[in-house]
């Protein structure tokens, strides 16, 4: 199993009566509310966050893209991933991704993704999500319903920029280019791995399966509450008569650890709150614009996991409640050991992105949860699935463990 460190870049500094007075972190929080010298600080330590797992043995860290929102301060995860491609050695650079439907043209992604595979020494895996309801049509005025038609159009211009080793001529719908010919190309041969984020969309699975990719799901609402949609996507496989190797698939959980159950309880529990509370509160009609979610989808009752019932759900929450609805896995390294083993193979999942830093967990706590995890969790899921081969990853990653921390 690869084991990865995923980021959000969240905003730490929203006020405490956040939840009474606005309605949604996303698409209409005022930037009023944003300090852009406290932001400073957070860069500085998210950063510092990233660089340190990659030298405590996780498999690779992850970024992301999003938009208009307190939750994620990425909006160019390139960006972040440039200076990580100088800042760190040992584990892969996963961009989940760039929302291929916002960029025109779209062979904008095609040239920095290639630059980054270079200036990383070809650690790069490239991620092409759709986007979210509120990146794309509500932030970026994207047509909810054209969406997935531009996504596989751009898809399909950037493979053939990557691969064609003469200028060509792209006549699409929604591009017209008279030559396509970047420079730089990948380093990784023909192209780097592929994974595509999802939320549970029927089509995606047939979509990454088509052409032989990851499909990751990225759940904030932990692995029993997963498992459905895992489940779906297994099914499927099976039902396309493909092999089940476990890293066609990848799963983000939440995790916390510390000495104790009871002083994870004390150390994390406010900080989790803050998330569920704040960076996940979303105007349930900007989760879902019309036309965002397919006409399968909704027959099959696949909803976002955000919106009216996950806000509603999440503001009553309790420490406990998140601990048995399984959204976090927290405790000993013993009860963090004992439960992500057990995810990992209920869930089938070969890439597991792990969220270590929640909320407004500040650096040192965040530094401690990722070095507890890295020396006394992670040992006990590296070695599943080895039996499995891995074609989805960079293979010119070092896959030399760094020492534990404190070695």
């Amino acid at each position: 199993m690869k084991v990865c460190f995923f980021h959000l870049m969240p905003y730490q500094g929203l006020p405490s009566d956040f939840e009474d007075n606005y309605r949604s972190a996303w698409v209409d929080a005022p930037n009023s509310l944003f300090d852009p010298e406290r932001c400073q600080d957070h860069y500085d330590d998210y950063l510092e966050e990233l660089q340190f797992a990659d030298t405590v043995g996780f498999d690779g860290v992850c970024v992301n893209e999003h938009h208009n929102n307190a939750y994620g301060l990425m909006p160019s995860p390139n960006l972040i991933a440039s200076v990580l491609s100088r800042t760190t050695s040992n584990g892969a650079l996963i961009v989940l991704g760039n929302s291929l439907a916002l960029y025109q043209p779209p062979v904008r992604v095609a040239e920095e993704m290639a630059m980054l595979d270079i200036m990383s020494k070809g650690r790069l895996v490239a991620g092409f999500p759709v986007g979210t309801s509120m990146d794309t049509t509500l932030s970026y005025g994207q047509t909810p319903i054209t969406l997935r038609e531009k996504h596989s159009e751009a898809h399909d211009l950037i493979m053939k920029a990557w691969s064609n080793r003469e200028p060509f001529i792209f006549n699409g719908k929604y591009n017209q280019l008279r030559y396509v010919n970047i420079w730089p190309r990948p380093l990784q041969q023909p192209h780097p791995p592929v994974w595509i984020p999802g939320s549970g969309s029927l089509e995606t699975w047939d979509w990454v399966l088509d052409r032989d990719y990851v499909y990751c799901y990225l759940s904030y609402f932990g692995y029993l509450r997963g498992l459905r949609v895992v489940n779906g996507f297994w099914d499927r496989v099976s039902e396309r008569g493909l092999d089940d190797n476990p890293h066609r698939l990848g799963f983000l959980q939440l995790v916390c650890v510390s000495e104790t159950d009871r002083s994870a309880e004390q150390e994390y529990s406010e900080h989790v709150k803050y998330f569920y509370r704040k960076m996940l509160r979303i105007h349930p009609p900007y989760a879902e614009a019309p036309g965002y979610r397919s006409l399968n989808s909704i027959r099959e009752s696949i909803r976002p996991q955000i919106g009216e019932e996950a806000q509603k759900a999440a503001g009553e929450l309790e420490w406990k409640d998140f601990i048995e609805q399984g959204h976090v896995i927290a405790g000993s390294p013993e009860t963090v050991r004992e439960q992500l083993v057990e995810a990992a193979k209920m869930l089938r999942v070969g890439h597991l992105m792990c969220l270590l830093h929640i909320g407004s967990m500040p650096k040192e706590l965040t530094l401690k949860n990722t070095t507890l995890f890295a020396n006394e969790v992670m040992p006990a899921v590296k070695n599943l699935w080895a039996e499995y081969p891995d074609p989805w990853w960079p293979q010119k990653v070092n896959t030399s463990s760094p020492a534990a921390v404190g070695d």
